[in-house]
């Protein structure tokens, strides 16, 4: 109850949470818990469109909304994917959030934070020498 309180990376403020519940509805939630809503009406709206919000689960992190969901709240798609999914593409991948700055992030060999060790270099590298 204090991190909804005293954190806006944690989900939603309360505030948020209170001003979304009283000016949308549920529109769907992903299969990463994040929950989208939408506006009743334009009363709010910048450009005569219902505004649309994402109530992310855990950290806030825009690259934690999946394609579908981002095309919808970007006004790309006119109705949600729980009422038009996309066609999904043998070839595509499962969404992935941006690991960057976490413990999950790609670490290179030779890296700090994996061993710190460089591999030997394989002699395809000059130098630069000033002339």
């Amino acid at each position: 109850m204090l991190r909804a309180i005293f954190t806006w990376w944690n989900g939603a403020s309360l505030g948020t949470r209170f001003h979304i519940g009283r000016r949308a509805v549920k529109v769907g939630q992903d299969d990463l818990g994040n929950t989208y809503f939408e506006a009743r009406d334009t009363k709010d709206s910048y450009d005569n469109r219902k505004r649309r919000w994402v109530i992310y689960s855990g950290y806030a992190e825009a690259s934690k909304v999946p394609a579908e969901w981002h095309g919808w709240l970007h006004y790309t798609f006119d109705l949600p994917p729980t009422e038009d999914p996309l066609p999904r593409k043998a070839w595509e991948q499962d969404h992935e959030p941006n690991m960057t700055g976490t413990t999950g992030a790609w670490r290179p060999e030779g890296s700090i934070s994996r061993s710190g060790k460089r591999p030997h270099a394989t002699g395809d590298y000059q130098a630069w020498t000033p002339e």
